[in-house]
């Protein structure tokens, strides 16, 4: 399968630092709200379809959850190629509420994908009955390991390090609950396996920013965040 992404750039100032599960809450408002017909063309049951991944948008953090946005912050999702244009059409222009800021998405662009040998993604979360620190590093790499090959995907899994030289431990709020997870890089892939990565992303919450992959020489404008 081959994969699109489509990218809005934004006209708004703020977000929460952890805005990915209220990004996908408001974009998902927005098509319940569209016509029957509509809806059958983006909604599966209600729901987001599970092909779809989506980015949290990056700023610059101040001290008190929040990010300011810039010129180069965007909106970005990856979906099936034979449904990028119908989300480029239904989202242009269109004004999110995101726990009370306001965010419109303008200039959308379509692109592809670039292969890399190295992926990194922010965070990545699967589902772990007990989340110990000690033991769950362990469990963390055998589900990535797990899902990779269920991709048949051949290649080398890592948790990355904070800037502390720390495991890169992060989480994302849902529902008023911290969700955990790492920071991951996959090394070793061949061009087929690093596109297919990067459309299909790796673990859960892929509507909420999770799993989102993206190569190591991608441009991280200095000090932006993603939730």
């Amino acid at each position: 399968m081959n994969f699109l992404e489509v990218q809005f750039s934004l006209r708004g100032q703020t977000l929460p630092a952890d805005h990915g599960y209220a990004l996908y809450s408001a974009l998902k408002k927005y098509l319940q709200s569209l016509d029957s017909e509509q809806q059958k063309e983006f909604l599966i049951e209600r729901n987001l379809p599970p092909d779809l991944l989506i980015c949290s948008i990056a700023g610059i953090p101040n001290q008190n959850g929040i990010i300011y946005l810039n010129q180069n912050a965007r909106f970005r999702l990856r979906c099936p190629a034979e449904n990028a244009a119908q989300w480029y059409r239904i989202l242009q222009n269109q004004v999110l509420d995101i726990r009370g800021h306001l965010i419109r998405f303008i200039q959308p662009r379509l692109t592809l994908p670039q292969a890399s040998e190295i992926l990194k993604a922010r965070l990545v979360t699967f589902r772990l009955d007990n989340w110990n620190s000690n033991e769950a590093p362990v469990y963390f790499l055998e589900s990535c390991q797990k899902r990779l090959a269920k991709l048949d995907i051949n290649a080398q899994v890592y948790i990355d390090s904070n800037d502390q030289g720390n495991l890169a431990q992060r989480a994302i709020k849902i529902h008023g609950k911290n969700v955990l997870g790492y920071g991951v890089t996959v090394e070793g892939l061949n061009p087929e396996d690093s596109l297919k990565l990067q459309g299909m992303g790796l673990g859960g919450r892929k509507h909420f920013g999770c799993g989102w992959f993206y190569p190591v020489q991608e441009v991280d404008h200095g000090n932006e965040i993603r939730a």
